[in-house]
């Protein structure tokens, strides 16, 4: 079981609120180190979820994350999900009860369907190229997000990407996933930052906003933040 930690101030405990990153398709949860190293600066506590993104389906990794944060003695739970990452998150809320989530951040993460994924789809290299879970969630129901959970949605508007040589790609967009296909009818916040949409993992910028958004449950729009 995992614990969340604490420091000592004063003689008194206090404990750091939890975050848990959700890695997207094709990478390891390896790729999501530096967004959690800036985020623990910036006083969280995080954990890093690792899954099969392409041999498993979308809802066998759902099983597999709520299983995982069942393990983690922490009375809130945030969650930042990047890519297909976020499309987990939604999947595990939408089949699995979760009454400790706490705020919940999605980079890049196409709910609405991927143009990209969904080109590809329709060649059989390309439905091995986009996995399991990605090819559940195209052909699924896009699950309803309650608005009892407080999320944030993150674009990013600098076109560098493998997406592009698809052709066509809606603009604006981060070089694999279009601006628009990341807003959620029911976010609390949405902002487009000029960073890709694997640059993003690696963006001081974008730290400072994923960790705004789990403080507050907004982003900050002013200019000298993006």
């Amino acid at each position: 079981m995992k614990l969340i930690s604490g420091i000592e101030l004063s003689g008194e405990t206090v404990v750091k609120e939890t975050v848990v990153l959700v890695h997207g398709l094709w990478v390891h949860g390896w790729i999501m180190a530096l967004l959690g190293w800036r985020l623990r600066r910036c006083g969280f506590h995080t954990i890093i979820f690792s899954y099969p993104s392409m041999h498993a389906s979308l809802s066998q990794n759902a099983l597999l994350l709520s299983r995982f944060i069942a393990g983690i003695a922490a009375p809130r739970i945030h969650f930042v999900g990047h890519s297909m990452g976020g499309l987990l998150l939604l999947q595990m809320l939408a089949e699995y009860s979760a009454p400790r989530t706490g705020r919940m951040v999605l980079m890049g993460s196409p709910y609405h369907p991927s143009y990209a994924a969904s080109k590809l789809a329709r060649f059989t290299p390309g439905r091995w190229l986009i996995g399991r879970s990605m090819g559940q969630w195209l052909n699924q129901k896009v699950p309803v997000c309650p608005n009892q959970y407080e999320v944030g949605s993150i674009a990013g508007c600098l076109s560098l990407g493998i997406g592009r040589l698809i052709g066509g790609l809606p603009y604006p967009n981060d070089g694999v996933i279009a601006a628009e296909e990341t807003r959620l009818p029911s976010a609390n916040d949405w902002i487009v930052l000029n960073v890709s949409h694997s640059g993003m993992l690696f963006s001081s910028r974008v730290a400072r906003q994923v960790c705004a958004f789990l403080r507050h449950g907004y982003f900050l729009h002013n200019p000298e933040s993006k």
